[in-house]
């Protein structure tokens, strides 16, 4: 049986430095508010994850430096700031756990994607992570282009 894809779940946008720059140790979904501008804004895919992070302030959980492109057919009235404070929405329970692990244990909060999901609500995936040394970011560039070598090496001698 074929699985068919939900047309309304949407990768929108992705972190890719997030699993080299830290060691995700655990992740969460979450939700987030939005003005109607950004959601049209962002099924056009006009957004980027990569320089922002999580914060738990004030009882409340932040997305913070998170860029969403304006809207173009918008009013200017009705238009958003790019890189405006998102409120992002998470249980009690997981709210006191992520103050827990980043106010305690040093953790950092990281977006590591953003995307739709089967009911076209818009959720961000978010890692609780600690940061990596810089030794650590070598072994992993080094592991990933040995495995790139390893790969090529076994589709040569497949060839033969």
């Amino acid at each position: 049986m074929v699985k068919i894809s939900d047309p309304n779940s949407k990768l929108i946008a992705e972190n890719r430095r997030a699993r080299f720059d830290y060691h995700i140790e655990s992740d969460l979904e979450a939700g987030i508010m939005l003005q109607g501008s950004e959601v049209k804004s962002l099924r056009k895919g006009g957004s980027n994850i990569g320089d922002s992070y999580a914060s738990v302030e004030g009882g409340e959980l932040w997305l913070i430096n998170g860029y969403i492109a304006p809207y173009t057919q918008s009013n200017h009235w009705d238009s958003h700031d790019e890189r405006r404070r998102r409120k992002l929405l998470v249980s009690k329970r997981e709210l006191a756990r992520l103050w827990n692990s980043t106010a305690r244990e040093g953790m950092t909060i990281v977006p590591i994607k953003m995307y739709f999901n089967e009911r076209g609500i818009v959720k961000i995936k978010l890692g609780v992570a600690k940061g990596k040394k810089l030794a650590d970011k070598r072994e992993t560039s080094a592991k990933r282009d040995w495995d790139r070598q390893k790969a090529r090496i076994m589709k040569e001698s497949r060839r033969d």
